[in-house]
């Protein structure tokens, strides 16, 4: 099996650029991008993006050596990023429309925090980044601010005109490393067996196949499935969506090369036994598989989004403005560590594949 982190010298001479949206101003969203950017400035080339006058008055209060770099949005459009130095984390200026004032939810910055998603979304598409990292946000603050917005992963398909996508939680801290992705994302749980459909699943892992081996450097990735009923529907006396729906999806994956197997009871799915056979696990909805890897890896855990035309990460945690208005220094940064390690991995796998 390839290694992920494996890459050719020219690889390693240059620093995977990516996008780091700093997420809701008064969370704790900028103080792990800015620890985060500035801890790994030697492997990535991190861009935050945000308001540079607020972002540059956390990095003095977190640490008086590090140094941004603002570039304004329409240099940024015109010319592309210039050669930052080192020990240098450039910051593309997104002002904000009010004063933040730390644990405080101010709707007036909805609207800022959706241009830092666009920002980056742009220069994905564009090629000036190898990929986004996004910090956490406030649903609420941006439909206060009259934005319907249902989260990250729904935003970065729509604006990418991507029809079909697929969220995925990771964590190294397992052996071997867990992968939970999810069939529906954030629905009402009374809406999730209607959305669980033949092509809809069957696109599902195809995706997932396809991420996998592309951007994991995974040669033959090992699927397992959970039912969406209880006891995996206990042959039909419990639902029949697994011999109606998942079942049929998983025969036609097989068919296609695709190493898929279950519908397994969601319930002992996850022991050692298992996991240790296989290189994803596939969920049907988000309360069903995400728990489990939340208890195994919070706080260093990862968002993953496949199917998108760029590589995405996120953290795995919320916006925790308890702690951000108690003061900084309080907030663990290493779900954000992981996930910008993670994405500068899938980029440099995605070179060598």
């Amino acid at each position: 099996m390839p290694d992920p982190l494996a890459a050719t010298p020219v690889d390693l001479q240059r620093r995977p650029v990516l996008a780091v949206t700093c997420g809701e101003p008064a969370g704790i969203g900028p103080e792990v991008s800015i620890r985060a950017a500035w801890q790994l400035r030697t492997q990535i080339k991190s861009v935050l993006i945000g308001d540079a006058a607020f972002l540059a008055m956390i990095a003095a209060d977190i640490d008086p050596q590090i140094r941004l770099v603002a570039l304004s949005q329409q240099a940024f459009l015109n010319d592309g990023l210039p050669d930052f130095a080192v020990d240098q984390i450039a910051v593309i200026d997104c002002q904000l429309d009010a004063h933040v004032q730390p644990g405080v939810l101010d709707a007036r910055n909805g609207r800022a925090v959706l241009r830092t998603l666009d920002i980056a979304i742009g220069g994905a598409l564009q090629g000036n980044f190898d990929g986004m990292v996004t910090a956490p946000l406030q649903k609420s603050t941006i439909n206060d601010a009259g934005v319907a917005f249902t989260g990250h992963t729904e935003y970065l398909a729509e604006k990418s005109v991507t029809a079909q996508v697929v969220m995925m939680l990771a964590t190294d801290r397992t052996t071997p490393p867990l992968r939970v992705a999810l069939a529906t994302t954030h629905l009402a749980l009374k809406d999730v067996a209607a959305a669980i459909t033949f092509d809809s699943l069957s696109r599902t892992i195809a995706i997932l196949h396809a991420d996998l081996k592309s951007k994991f450097g995974l040669a033959q990735p090992r699927i397992l499935v959970t039912g969406l009923n209880p006891h995996a529907g206990e042959g039909g006396y419990l639902g029949r969506e697994e011999i109606d729906i998942i079942s049929p999806v998983l025969e036609a994956a097989k068919a296609n090369g695709i190493a898929v197997s279950g519908p397994y009871p969601a319930d002992t799915l996850f022991q050692q036994k298992y996991l240790d056979e296989a290189d994803c696990i596939l969920a049907m909805y988000h309360d069903q598989g995400l728990p489990v890897l939340k208890y195994a890896s919070f706080g260093h855990g990862i968002n993953i989004t496949l199917g998108l035309p760029f590589i995405r990460t996120s953290v795995d945690h919320g916006t925790a403005l308890d702690l951000a208005a108690a003061g900084l220094g309080r907030a663990d940064h290493g779900s954000m560590l992981a996930a910008m390690n993670t994405a500068a991995q899938m980029v440099r796998a995605g070179r060598s594949s």
